[in-house]
């Protein structure tokens, strides 16, 4: 008689890295910073895309008003101005893509003042973006599916209650979907601490743009796989690679695809934390995207 304990171990493991990859595997990018990418409806309609974040509100917190920046796409300050995104918003979500809104930045003036200062905060942006209620949505009556944290400013302190503060808002019915996305230095100065709480699904690292803290790909791909190495550790749902979509996307850190389909990918889809791939931002996608949906 064969003994099925021998064979249970490895089937847990093959399973678990199954639905790891089938659920996660995808393409993340950000929209918002240029009106030269077009439509959030059209970038959703490429079908290349499984998590899109809108970038970005850049001011927030320490008593100041909340603002948007969205580089010309609409005007937040004028009331309805961006109101006819929540069309492409839905379409979006009618595809099965999660249309998360990001906030912070390279540009901005944001910090979290105190615990209760990220309370605030966590309540006007459930109010204004997510499943509450308020007399001001920019977006008209969309939902969006989450919150992504871009925090490149300032310190990490009182994230990890804004965390903790949206995800209670989370339902059986309706989740609240929480990203993340450090600098690859590890670990990350200012998202740290909330990601340790163990409440974010994404983290999709920026493997670009530090060239200085070798983690990233520089010509050869020893520095880049050793920093996901210790990225695929942590305490999140998944992991995604983020990196430019281009070589004037970013500074530093261009991979060109067929070197990531060759000779990153087949090393990091063995983790069971992988995601797929961030790429920034959708402006430079023009045929990245199309180069390596196959093989995410």
């Amino acid at each position: 008689m064969l003994n099925m304990a021998v064979f249970t171990l490895p089937l847990l493991i093959l399973t678990s890295l199954l639905v790891s990859l089938c659920n996660g595997a995808g393409i993340a990018t950000y929209w918002g910073q240029n009106t030269g990418e077009g439509t959030l409806a059209t970038a959703c309609a490429t079908g290349n895309y499984k998590f899109i974040n809108i970038g970005f509100l850049n001011v927030f917190g320490n008593g100041q008003t909340p603002q948007l920046n969205l580089a010309g796409h609409c005007s937040p300050n004028i009331a309805g101005s961006c109101s006819r995104f929540g069309n492409d918003i839905a379409s979006c979500q009618s595809s099965g893509i999660k249309v998360l809104l990001s906030l912070g930045g390279a540009a901005g003036t944001y910090s979290l003042s105190s615990p209760s200062d990220a309370q605030q905060v966590a309540t006007f942006l459930w109010n204004t973006f997510l499943g509450g209620t308020s007399n001001s949505r920019p977006f008209g009556n969309a939902v969006l599916d989450g919150i992504d944290f871009d925090i490149e400013a300032g310190t990490g302190a009182n994230y990890d209650v804004l965390a903790r503060a949206l995800q209670g808002h989370s339902t059986s019915q309706r989740k609240v979907y929480l990203s993340a996305a450090p600098q690859c230095p590890f670990p990350d100065a200012h998202l740290g601490t909330a990601i340790n709480t163990g409440v974010f699904d994404f983290v999709w690292v920026q493997f670009y743009n530090n060239p200085k803290a070798a983690c990233q790909y520089n010509g050869n791909t020893n520095q880049l796989l050793a920093s996901w190495r210790k990225w695929s550790t942590v305490n999140a749902g998944q992991v995604f690679l983020g990196i430019p979509a281009a070589t004037r996307a970013a500074n530093n850190g261009f991979i060109p695809p067929q070197v990531l389909i060759s000779q990153v990918l087949p090393t990091i889809k063995s983790s069971p934390k992988y995601g797929g791939v961030m790429l920034w931002f959708r402006f430079f996608d023009t045929t990245y995207s199309n180069a390596i949906k196959s093989s995410v």
